[in-house]
């Protein structure tokens, strides 16, 4: 056999383990389901059911991937149906507040334009994957180990961060729902410990999914540790916590009481008052 044909072998056997390796197929799927959920909302314009279809793609890329995997450890299977219980939870949340409030002010100026909202579409698939990676590197893992100190405090950290999140956003849920509370913003609860409590049980969630995740990782796997520094830098600088900043000063920033607000209370981290 020649070089060039040892060469060629070699690239087909490369392209076919990549082609049926766990994370492509996730990928592809992933990116299939929100360009088909953009072409949708782009007919109909509207964006209803953009998280609804964000969570439901978490859900089930997490379940694929375990089948996919073929092992079914104990690890996988907590791992599986803690992302389960964050989709349904947001998922729902989210949905039920778009329809309660007939749209969804990020999309004010993109419903109309379709290829705009093909990019936030196709960003959508980038988080879901990104901040997904670690449990579909773990649901493909054939290789178990014995669940150790890195798992327990992994899943207390998510549990913290879910009832975080959830507490928060019922809070501000009834907050909103008080008309005695119209044009005022909330500063009760967890809100009173942090400006954006639910970001932060966001970001302990998926950070604790990677910590136990991490226990059957080894060498360049690690690497995976971008997906929770990706959720936190998209939150705090990109797409969160940026942009209710910026509504909150426009509607409120010439209130005394709220400029108290935003000097004594923290932006996401809670610290300690003196």
């Amino acid at each position: 056999m020649t070089n060039q044909q040892t060469a060629v072998l070699l690239l087909a056997e490369l392209q076919e383990l990549i082609m049926g390796s766990v994370l492509f197929r996730c990928a592809v799927t992933d990116v299939g389901i929100q360009w088909a959920g953009w072409a949708l909302a782009a007919a109909f314009r509207t964006e209803k059911f953009y998280d609804l279809a964000g969570s439901g793609t978490f859900i089930l890329l997490a379940h694929l991937s375990r089948i996919w995997g073929g092992a079914g450890h104990l690890r996988q299977k907590v791992q599986t149906g803690l992302v389960t219980a964050w989709g349904l939870r947001l998922g729902t949340f989210l949905f039920m507040r778009i329809l309660k409030d007939g749209h969804d002010r990020r999309f004010n100026n993109v419903r109309d334009s379709p290829g705009t909202f093909f990019v936030y579409w196709t960003i959508q698939a980038l988080w879901i994957f990104m901040t997904l990676l670690p449990t579909l590197m773990l649901n493909s893992e054939k290789q178990d180990m014995p669940l150790g100190t890195r798992d327990y405090i992994g899943w207390t950290v998510w549990g913290l961060g879910f009832a975080t999140e959830a507490i928060a956003d019922q809070q501000k849920w009834l907050f909103k729902s008080d008309p005695n509370n119209a044009g005022k913003f909330i500063q009760s609860g967890l809100w009173a410990y942090s400006r954006h409590p639910n970001y932060l049980g966001e970001i302990l969630q998926w950070s604790g999914l990677w910590l136990s995740a991490s226990s059957v990782m080894q060498g360049p796997q690690y690497l995976s540790a971008v997906s929770p520094l990706f959720v936190w830098f998209l939150i705090r600088y990109i797409s969160g916590v940026p942009m209710l900043e910026r509504q909150a000063m426009k509607k409120w920033g010439s209130d005394p009481v709220f400029q108290n607000y935003i000097k004594n209370t923290p932006l996401l981290w809670p610290l300690p008052k003196c």
